[in-house]
């Protein structure tokens, strides 16, 4: 399975008519946030596939030339605490960052570890529905400690308290920007989980894996 993902930077080179020669065959995208409604409806048009998203800090409606105004992205399924079979995969959702001022899709430690309990809950019953480890998790923020970075782009404990708990094969967030200098933002392996900053886009190959049992899935 082939998802593109983006996040935070609308990317002028996949708003072309050329976008199916550029990324190929795609069979899902998946949206990590900062985007206006207009750019992942455009994508979901052109690519004819299932759109997957999460909000993150700074998305707002948007707003039209004719006076319309978008508040969410039509053609396309907010994951937020959300976990969904796709292809063979399970793809999970946590949008938001840690809270740093007043604003929309901003949580406290606690708000995030109560959010981070009803996720768990959430990919336990799909696990054990489907048989299958949780493959992606998709957030806007990025863990603590895991390609983030000061202020307003440090990453929540309980996010990465559930990525050793949960340990998902691939966690894709956007949030810290390449240029903004926290480190390495090249895909890090952390423990059995790969951790993907998808600043602009990037396209994924997933194989689906075997069917676990019953413990496994537990």
């Amino acid at each position: 399975m082939r998802l593109l993902s983006v996040s935070d930077e609308v990317v002028s080179m996949l708003q072309t008519s050329a976008l199916r020669q550029r990324v190929g065959s795609i069979d899902a995208i998946v949206g990590c946030g900062d985007l206006p409604p207009s750019y992942l409806e455009y994508l979901v048009s052109m690519l004819n596939v299932p759109c997957f998203y999460v909000n993150g800090n700074h998305d707002a409606p948007e707003q039209h030339e004719d006076g319309r105004v978008s508040v969410k992205p039509q053609g396309c399924d907010n994951l937020d605490l959300r976990v969904e079979a796709v292809g063979g995969l399970l793809i999970a959702g946590a949008g938001g960052v840690l809270r740093y001022r007043p604003g929309e899709h901003q949580y406290s430690e606690a708000e995030w570890a109560w959010r981070m309990t009803m996720l768990s809950a959430r990919v336990f019953f799909a696990q054990m529905r489907y048989r299958q480890r949780l493959d992606v998790l998709i957030t806007h923020t990025p863990p603590a400690g895991l390609h983030d970075g000061i202020g307003a782009h440090r990453g929540p404990q309980a996010l990465r308290r559930f990525i050793d708990r949960i340990a998902p094969r691939y966690v894709i967030h956007g949030h810290v920007h390449l240029n903004y200098g926290y480190g390495d933002q090249r895909p890090l392996q952390y423990g059995d989980t790969l951790i993907v900053n998808t600043h602009g886009y990037r396209l994924l190959d997933l194989e689906p894996m075997p069917a676990l049992s019953k413990a496994q899935a537990s």
